[in-house]
């Protein structure tokens, strides 16, 4: 939806801008559920963790359930299990599935002739034939398991301890510190565990993201001389979900180009900008191209005839285009994007799910392993559009002791305020 936002935002609370020194604490499993905190100079602390509380969850009411839908995605199957429900969706791999049974209050329910239930996101729902009726209530008995973050601290007495946090079904946070506590990193504990390895912890290596100094870009040059002379600026933020922002709570001052605008107000004191949003949830710049005219969506339409001065497109739903494709489609929108005499600014994708990455882990990831990042560095590269590299921030929020898919408040791939903050901080970094 196209949308003129005013200028007059707060702006949130980024991500610091340097690096700073830190005490490098180390942590080491020496257990199943105790680790070993390390600081140079001081003896070694051992701290015990405690291990993810299972809850039992006996006769949780759901009327008139729907059909369970198998040809949908995993979350949207059918009814969601309140206890594992994040935002818009259920999060994965939390309940028991062994757990799981439905019942009427007199009888059992049997599963694949009664309802079908998808065990990995929690989601179930009623079979054509089967016993349940359209308006009838059922009763769910199942065992899950939340998410946790844990903060190892320092005292003001200089001994380490540690600090447990608030399970949650999606976005954990660490618990809040004391006047005069040190953060010395985080135990992240993502759902049902056996026990501790390595990949759970995240001692804090770094405060902020490393700004490295560059050659500003001729179109950022252009750009602030633009924002310099007073004239009025016309931005398009161009996406999908993650720019539509809609799950947001006050999406008119958290979403990424909202925050990205007010900072760049306060850079820019005489900049008048005008902020346009044209963004279509869990679809990508081909279903633009493909809309006929006269659609809410259609690419000629509600993106080149609004006539920007610069467009930002951000679209983790291109992530799965091959390089190829890459190459031939962001050309054509280059070449469409000249012919209106827009400049044009391309954000990488934040990081998803791991799974949805092939990734096992959510530290020691600086890398980003999919092709389309590549693609889109390379192509911007090649062609002289300027890059705002999110990935790469994303991929070091390890290091500041964050797993990144605790910013995800879907627990799938819908950034919360600070992780749309990290969008802003990229595209900040191009106008240092």
């Amino acid at each position: 939806m196209l949308r003129r936002t005013c200028l007059r935002l707060a702006t949130l609370a980024s991500l610091p801008s340097s690096l700073s020194a830190r005490s490098q604490a180390t942590f080491q499993i020496q257990s199943d559920w105790t680790i070993q905190v390390s600081e140079r100079g001081n003896t070694a602390s051992v701290l015990a963790i405690e291990p993810p509380v299972i809850e039992t969850v006996s006769m949780e009411a759901y009327s008139s359930i729907p059909v369970f839908n198998p040809k949908a995605g995993g979350w949207i199957r059918g009814a969601q299990l309140k206890g594992v429900k994040a935002q818009e969706t259920t999060s994965p791999h939390l309940l028991d599935p062994g757990s799981f049974k439905l019942t009427t209050g007199q009888a059992d329910l049997v599963r694949r002739i009664d309802y079908e239930v998808d065990l990995a996101w929690g989601t179930f729902g009623r079979l054509e034939g089967g016993s349940i009726r359209v308006d009838q209530t059922v009763y769910a008995n199942y065992r899950f398991t939340l998410p946790r973050i844990d903060a190892v601290v320092k005292d003001r007495a200089g001994k380490i301890i540690l600090k447990q946090g608030t399970p949650r079904a999606a976005a954990p946070t660490p618990p809040a510190l004391s006047p005069g506590e040190v953060h010395l990193g985080n135990v992240y504990l993502p759902g049902p565990l056996t026990r501790l390895t390595q990949k759970h912890l995240f001692p804090l290596l770094e405060d902020s993201y490393p700004e490295a100094k560059q050659k500003r870009h001729p179109v950022i040059h252009r750009l602030m001389k633009q924002l310099n002379s007073g004239k009025v600026i016309r931005i398009l933020a161009w996406g999908d979900s993650v720019t539509d922002g809609a799950y947001l709570a006050n999406k008119s001052a958290e979403r990424w180009q909202e925050q990205f605008v007010a900072r760049l107000q306060a850079r820019f004191p005489k900049a008048r900008i005008e902020l346009l949003t044209e963004a279509w949830g869990g679809r990508n710049t081909g279903s633009y191209l493909a809309e006929p005219p006269g659609s809410p969506h259609n690419y000629q339409e509600k993106v080149l005839a609004t006539k920007p001065d610069l467009i930002i497109s951000e679209f983790v739903n291109d992530a799965s285009m091959k390089p190829d494709v890459v190459e031939l489609r962001y050309t054509k929108l280059q070449k469409d994007f000249e012919a209106i005499g827009a400049e044009w600014i391309i954000l990488t994708p934040h990081y998803v799910r791991p799974d949805w990455m092939n990734l096992t882990r959510e530290n020691n990831i600086d890398e980003d392993p999919r092709p389309y990042v590549k693609a889109l560095r390379q192509f911007c590269a090649n062609h002289g559009v300027p890059l705002a590299d999110a990935s790469l921030r994303y991929g070091r929020l390890w290091r500041q002791g964050i797993p990144y898919n605790t910013l995800m408040l879907n627990a799938i791939n819908h950034p919360s305020a600070k992780g749309m903050s990290i969008f802003a901080d990229a595209l900040m970094a191009l106008f240092r």
